[in-house]
């Protein structure tokens, strides 16, 4: 039987709860969550008057798995706990060792284990020893196209609304660069009012983070959707003379996500919009408007051309078969085929 899928939050909330296990090994592409579970453990599992005594951090270029063994191995002084904490894991040559003591860990001990940047070879001892014993996360990068729902998701656990469109801005602009996204998210909180309810509006985010509001990727699908050539120009304009703050490789993700969602309206048998938010597992009506919108200004055979326009110019971008033309240029032309 596979062993269950964690999720950030639920481990999140059992650490709050005070419910540990002996070992948790964290590895993956994205070092956020780990960095945030491993900061949950130090706050929760000890108290500052047991840490001196209980808690020892170890590093993994100057560590060994045998130290790392023995200090897991003794018991907690005047606590219920001993907290072991081994940051950059990766770099431990001998980290499969790390088994002989996970296979049967001490309950009075919380080990904990950050492997970033790469996966544990899951065919080995060790992951099958934390997976019976333990818990082993992998810690994933957030997909750009997740990016608006999971910021939204992340204010409100500091009872914090935002606006979608501030929302969707601050994902185009900040991608998921999620250590970087959150020091923004520090800073336009701190901005706003101490009353209830706290919101983040799209002009908080213009101001404070140098994002237009109205020249964006945003506003760019709904100018498309309703082939408002005007405004699309306009904002094509912006993106070229502005190209640091609004890169294509920002851009594509966004087109090439709304003409896939779009080709997938086509096949809904139910295009109402309760009936495409279903089909596109969306959560809010208005994101239903743009694609409502595509429908009746795309031929499906136009949408389905349009993707492979998309990855052609995806792969110009990063020079395939490109010798000269710029990123502005092979935006225009994209669009240009878009339009027309």
């Amino acid at each position: 039987m596979a062993k269950k899928e964690y999720t950030f939050e639920e481990l999140s909330r059992d650490i709050v709860q005070k419910k540990f296990s002996p070992v948790y090994f964290f590895m993956g592409e994205e070092p956020f969550f780990m960095d945030k579970l491993t900061d949950l453990l130090i706050n929760n599992v000890l108290s500052e008057e047991e840490k001196d005594f209980n808690q020892l951090v170890f590093y993994g270029a100057d560590a060994e798995a045998s130290a790392i063994i023995n200090a897991a191995r003794r018991f907690p002084m005047m606590s219920k706990y001993q907290l072991i904490v081994v940051r950059e894991a990766q770099l431990i040559k001998d980290i499969e060792e790390l088994n002989h003591y996970v296979q049967n860990p001490l309950q009075s001990t919380v080990l904990v284990v950050n492997y970033k940047y790469k996966n544990l070879d899951r065919r080995r001892a060790l992951a099958g020893s934390v997976d019976k014993t333990g818990i082993l996360f992998e810690s994933k990068k957030v997909a750009d196209y997740k990016m608006p729902a999971f910021i939204g998701s992340m204010l409100q656990q500091q009872n914090i609304a935002i606006d979608a469109k501030a929302s969707q801005m601050l994902a185009d602009f900040l991608g998921n660069d999620l250590s970087r996204l959150t020091k923004e998210l520090d800073k336009l909180s701190l901005l706003l009012p101490g009353n209830l309810p706290k919101k983040i509006t799209p002009e908080l985010v213009e101001q404070n983070i140098g994002i237009s509001k109205e020249f964006n990727n945003f506003e760019l699908i709904k100018a498309l959707a309703s082939k408002d050539k005007l405004k699309v120009n306009r904002i094509i304009h912006y993106f070229d003379k502005n190209p640091k703050n609004n890169p294509i490789q920002a851009t594509l993700p966004v087109l090439f996500n709304y003409f896939s969602n779009l080709l997938i309206c086509y096949y809904s048998q139910d295009r109402s919009e309760n009936g495409l938010m279903q089909a596109l597992g969306l959560k809010n009506s208005f994101q239903v408007k743009d694609y409502a919108m595509g429908i009746k200004n795309y031929s499906a055979m136009k949408v389905f051309n349009l993707i492979s326009d998309i990855r052609t110019c995806d792969a110009k971008s990063k020079g395939v078969e490109n010798i000269s033309f710029s990123d502005g240029e092979l935006l225009k032309e994209l669009i240009y085929k878009i339009l027309h």
